[in-house]
């Protein structure tokens, strides 16, 4: 068997005559154009071969790529989990043959059996790792699945030794950034990464997934959330399970899977270039300078339409009405919170408080109490009252930032709110994150790319390479 890297989560597995894709991203630049392929690449897609299936393991974005599903064949086979919005998108791609998996249960691609691995992720929607297997050899591709114990005990159950395992190394810190919470390795996830891989034991192993990076204004981000490498995880690897013989595994690396062992081909193949390694302007580094929000709106006559769209709404009371009307109205009283709000355009930037120790009133400027902090882009905020946005674009691309101090005094007493705990947001409890607009997400890039690359239509190949 061979796996090919094209990037991040985007693998090639071909055995026997069967090829899979597995989570296709044939674009480097992905995500509403926020992160591209690290190190950077150059995806030569008219190379690829026709896949006998697709497989995606959920959801998230830099994994269910809509562009990429709107320049592939339509008749492809494809192979998801039950999840409404991701069958929705696909039918409205209009592929005519998809399958749902359900976990553990083996589906038969010609000389591939694939069994999808559950996960105990806390997200709504269900979310696989897979099992592929050729008579052989058996590979495991973690993706981004939480396992337990037990999980790691079926699949040695169903397969025994796994021969090559693509497994989870590096947290991920942008909840961290946007929070105002630390910006350090956090060991109990990175120990946990390294204990399934103990767990498991395959023969070899590699670093799978996390091989993106931030684009343009975004990029300062990449100095805080990304707080290991590969050559990080294989050296703890080596140190943690000496047994284990591993690797780190690069876009356009090729690994050779023998029932004798294996072999990695260092970009080894025609259908992705790796290209500069810009490492040294986007490593780790928290103490990294982190840049003021910036409304994301170049065109001057948009930027005064946004501006006095957002300030009508937050001064016509339409603000203060949905959130006095929100079920946390009375947190929000019990601690007497001194709420700030600030805007951002691109030189400059406006605030709003709100004392709700009393009958809460939006007033314009700076008061001297501050619990919750939140400061958002014109550009975004705007987006969200006009719903062409959503919280996770917002929170990861760094326009978005909050912190917290809420603590509330009586007399010979002090109580506060844990700092490690999340507070309701003001701003999410106005335009909440729900299935509504997790599904917007996704029918706003249907909209947009279904039909791009159709001969008869522009072909708008946005790309980085």
């Amino acid at each position: 068997m061979k796996t090919t890297l094209i990037g991040h989560a985007c693998i090639l597995f071909e055995s026997k005559g069967t090829t899979l894709l597995s989570d296709p991203c044939l674009f480097s630049l992905h995500f509403e154009e926020l992160n591209y392929y690290f190190p950077r690449v150059e995806i030569h897609r008219d190379r690829f071969p026709r896949p006998d299936a697709v497989y995606l393991s959920h959801r998230h974005q830099d994994h269910f790529d809509i562009r990429t599903l709107a320049y592939l064949p339509k008749d492809l086979k494809i192979l998801c989990p039950d999840d409404a919005i991701m069958l929705e998108c696909l039918k409205e791609l209009e592929y005519t043959d998809v399958t749902v998996v359900k976990d553990f249960e083996a589906v038969r691609v010609k000389n591939l059996t694939l069994i999808p691995t559950p996960s105990l992720t806390q997200d709504y929607y269900p979310e696989h790792g897979l099992i592929i297997q050729d008579g052989e050899i058996t590979v495991w591709n973690q993706v981004d699945t939480i396992v337990s114990p037990e999980i790691i005990k079926y699949i040695h159950r169903l397969c025994g030794q796994v021969d090559f395992a693509h497994v989870r190394f590096e947290p991920l810190l942008e909840q961290n950034f946007t929070y105002n919470k630390d910006c350090a390795l956090p060991f109990d996830e990175y120990s946990s990464f390294l204990k399934v891989a103990g767990a498991l034991s395959p023969k070899f192993a590699v670093p799978g997934s996390a091989g993106e990076h931030f684009y343009d204004r975004a990029e300062f981000l990449n100095h805080f959330v990304f707080p290991a490498t590969q050559e990080q995880f294989i050296k703890d690897l080596e140190a943690f399970s000496p047994e284990i013989r591993s690797s780190t595994y690069y876009p356009g690396d090729v690994a050779e899977i023998k029932p004798e062992g294996v072999k990695i081909h260092r970009q080894q193949t025609e259908l992705v270039t790796r290209q500069q390694d810009d490492v040294f302007r986007t490593a780790f580094n928290p103490l990294y300078e982190v840049p003021r929000i910036r409304t994301l709106t170049d065109n001057a006559e948009q930027r005064v339409k946004e501006k006095e769209t957002v300030t009508q709404f937050i001064e016509s009371g339409s603000f203060l009405e949905k959130l006095t009307s929100s079920e946390v109205m009375a947190a929000y009283q019990h601690w007497g919170l001194g709420y700030r709000l600030e805007i951002f355009d691109e030189d400059s930037s406006d605030i709003w408080s709100l004392d709700f120790s009393r009958e809460p009133v939006i007033q314009k400027g700076y008061f001297g109490t501050v619990n919750l902090y939140e400061g958002i882009a014109y550009s975004e905020f705007y987006r969200l009252i006009q719903g062409e946005t959503n919280w996770d674009f917002v929170g990861a691309s760094g326009q978005y930032r909050t912190f917290h101090n809420i603590y509330r005094v009586a007399r010979g007493n002090f109580e506060f709110y844990p700092q490690e705990k999340k507070f309701p947001q003001p701003l999410q409890e106005v335009f909440p994150p729900n299935r509504d607009m997790d599904r917007e997400k996704y029918m706003k890039d249907v909209r947009r790319w279904k039909g791009a690359f159709d001969q008869s239509g522009p072909a708008k190949m946005l790309d980085i390479n």
